[in-house]
């Protein structure tokens, strides 16, 4: 056998194995288990965008992170309306829902619910200059500003005579107030309480009542439910190993247990 003959039949198999080897990495890369995460990411602290605009950030961003590691997944988020979320789920384009979404009977007609990871409740932001609104009481025959889908606009709307007006986040009704388009904004307490220790209290302030007692829960289909058993497994390992309280100290102090 010539040498140009052997040549050609190693530079053959140096090809072949070129070719084999790189569809070997494209096939590990397709191979990932991916969790496909929806989010509205505009509910500081919960989920939002860090000040590059380059990464989805807060206390469900976290935790989300965290429990698709926990599952051996990689976590791929997705910024989606609130109000889209949940047709988002159903139609199949992302496999759980975490939001700030409180569980409600309406929503568990709908989907399924992980077990509770916070408890949260709504409270009342007014502007600084304002003495007149004190409790949720005061709020009727108000103009309340809120945040579309929510159950805080839902509330709203049962406030005598009140005028709801509704906003795609809850950026936009804080600032509607400040404009003073609206008496005060009704909204879950954590975001009311980031938003006045990010600087708000130049401009407004809050009160101790809370309306409602409301748990937050991380959504999936209802045809899902091996991922909604593996969701809560994760959840609890979490808890459980102390991760959960690390994120949670993270974004809000310390817990009071």
């Amino acid at each position: 056998m010539s040498r140009k003959l052997i040549s050609l039949l190693m530079l053959s198999v140096f090809v072949v194995m070129a070719l084999v080897t790189g569809c070997g990495s494209d096939t590990k890369k397709s191979d990932a288990k991916v969790l496909r995460i929806g989010t509205n990411a505009d509910f500081a602290p919960f989920e939002f965008q860090d000040v590059d605009g380059k990464e989805y950030v807060g206390f469900d961003m976290d935790l989300a992170r965290a429990i698709a590691k926990e599952m051996g997944y990689q976590a791929d988020i997705q910024n989606v309306n609130f109000d889209g979320l949940i047709p988002a789920l159903e139609a199949g384009n992302i496999d759980m829902i975490i939001s700030g979404m409180t569980v409600t009977e309406e929503r568990k007609q709908k989907v399924a619910f992980s077990k509770p990871y916070y408890q949260s409740g709504l409270t009342f932001v007014v502007r600084n200059d304002n003495d007149t609104i004190k409790s949720f009481k005061d709020l009727e025959g108000k103009t309340i500003a809120v945040q579309i889908g929510t159950t805080g606009a839902n509330k709203a709307k049962e406030i005598k005579d009140a005028t709801v007006k509704e906003f795609n986040s809850s950026a936009d009704t804080f600032l509607e107030l400040k404009a003073g388009g609206v008496d005060a904004v009704v909204n879950d307490r954590p975001v009311n309480d980031y938003f006045l220790a990010q600087g708000g209290t130049k401009d407004a302030k809050t009160f101790p009542e809370i309306l409602t007692a409301e748990d937050y829960g991380i959504a999936i289909s209802k045809k899902n439910p091996e991922l909604a058993k593996q969701i809560d497994e994760a959840l609890e390992k979490l808890q459980a190993n102390g991760e959960y309280d690390k994120i949670f100290e993270k974004w809000f102090g310390k817990q009071v247990k």
